[in-house]
């Protein structure tokens, strides 16, 4: 009954990215509660990192409320890189803080991975890609771009040469 008042499209999509993340996130945030002691003080750089990790995900969440644009498949490249660009901030700032060296490996992945489909996604669409700086991972340094994406770029710069031969 629920659903007649919703159209297909972009604000239909938005929805359900925006309960799907809720329903993901609650049990996480609420398995984070059970697990921290009232009495204990947060550190200084438990402080930092918390904060760093909120500033990444309200910026995701606030990014991927595009605007249609009419054009689909922009709309799609609009909404996933700033969530793929997300998943990009939160591993720098693991690799800022992280002790654990598997979760930090698996966080110098992330960055590589996502930057790789987001650049294939705006290549896909024609744009370019952007900057491959390497992403800071010093405390206080803001997140960019990750390092190694340059790479990729080239192969899927010379992938749409091939196609288009």
């Amino acid at each position: 009954m629920i659903l007649r008042f919703f159209r297909p499209g972009i604000g239909a999509a938005l929805l359900g990215a925006r309960v799907l993340f809720a329903v993901v996130l609650s049990p996480v945030a609420l398995a984070q509660e059970a697990h921290q002691p009232a009495s204990t003080a947060q550190s200084a750089e438990e402080s930092a990192f918390l904060a760093e990790n909120d500033a990444a995900m309200t910026k995701m969440m606030n990014d991927m409320a595009a605007q249609p644009s009419g054009d689909i498949d922009r709309d799609f490249v609009a909404m996933m890189t700033p969530h793929h660009q997300g998943a990009i901030d939160m591993a720098v700032i693991e690799l800022r803080y992280g002790k654990n060296e598997r979760l930090r490996r698996i966080a110098q992945e992330i960055i590589v991975e996502q930057r790789q489909e987001i650049d294939a996604m705006k290549l896909a669409l024609g744009e370019q890609v952007t900057d491959t700086t390497p992403a800071p991972t010093q405390p206080g340094a803001k997140p960019g771009p990750a390092a190694g994406s340059h790479d990729h770029m080239n192969m899927h710069h010379d992938m749409m040469k091939q196609e288009n031969k």
